[in-house]
């Protein structure tokens, strides 16, 4: 596995578990549909939250969030609805959720939960 790949896979592993703390149900991970992949699908209540996680090891290209583009909401919106089509539940409410992990030299990863962006 790539470095990069490596991380990213940390930084969901942190999401799911930071989400869990929080409350929320997890009910995909790396759910893959036509027009890519959506990092984190879980549930609160009965809001469906669509979850991308952006993962750095520092600062020097951007904050995490900052890499979440229009193209990606957009992305992520079409993928929420096929998912959604594909489901048994209903779900009166979607949300779109970033969640941002920086990766630290000693201790915990910094998590930062951004709601609703789109």
């Amino acid at each position: 596995m790539h470095t990069n790949q490596a991380v990213g896979k940390y930084g969901e592993r942190v999401a799911a578990r930071y989400l869990l703390q929080h409350g929320y149900d997890i009910l995909e991970t790396n759910w893959r549909g036509r027009a890519g992949e959506l990092d984190i699908i879980a549930r609160k209540g009965k809001i469906a939250v669509i979850v991308e996680v952006k993962t750095r090891r520092g600062l020097q290209f951007g904050h995490p969030a900052s890499a979440v583009n229009h193209r990606k909401l957009r992305r992520m919106k079409e993928l929420a609805v096929e998912w959604l089509h594909n489901q048994q539940e209903f779900y009166p409410d979607v949300r779109f959720d970033v969640i941002s992990v920086l990766c630290a030299a000693k201790g915990a990863a910094q998590v930062e939960h951004l709601q609703a962006v789109i």
